[in-house]
């Protein structure tokens, strides 16, 4: 993995991680729903991190929230997330095939890492 996950603190729907990126640091709130999704589908929280902070692509989802994408193996970290403020927030994540949902990358509807 590229990212290291530094710290994390609790709120009070979730926990925010700090997650260290080359030489930026980024906070992003993991809503309980979320935390509860990686665990159901065993899935890497660097996984996730690094899914959120290098995608694939990103497109726009339900409500327009942001769906990020990166392919592990046959799978596909899928993570849903929206913005409180300046606050990345994930809502859910899965690990669905591939060939349900990519769309073949290079699609960034939004980034939350600018200029990456």
């Amino acid at each position: 993995m590229v990212i290291d996950i530094i710290d994390k603190q609790s709120h009070k729907n979730g926990d925010i991680y700090t997650i260290k990126f080359q030489e930026k640091t980024i906070k992003i709130l993991f809503l309980f729903h979320a935390i509860e999704r990686i665990r159901k589908w065993e899935i890497k929280e660097e996984m996730v991190a690094e899914t959120l902070i290098l995608p694939e692509e990103v497109i726009i989802g339900h409500r327009n929230r942001y769906i990020a994408h990166r392919r592990y193996g046959n799978h596909l970290v899928r993570a849903v997330y929206e913005y409180e403020g300046e606050l990345p927030v994930l809502l859910t994540v899965y690990f669905p095939y591939i060939s349900r949902y990519f769309k073949g990358g290079d699609v960034y509807e939004d980034k939350i890492l600018k200029g990456s």
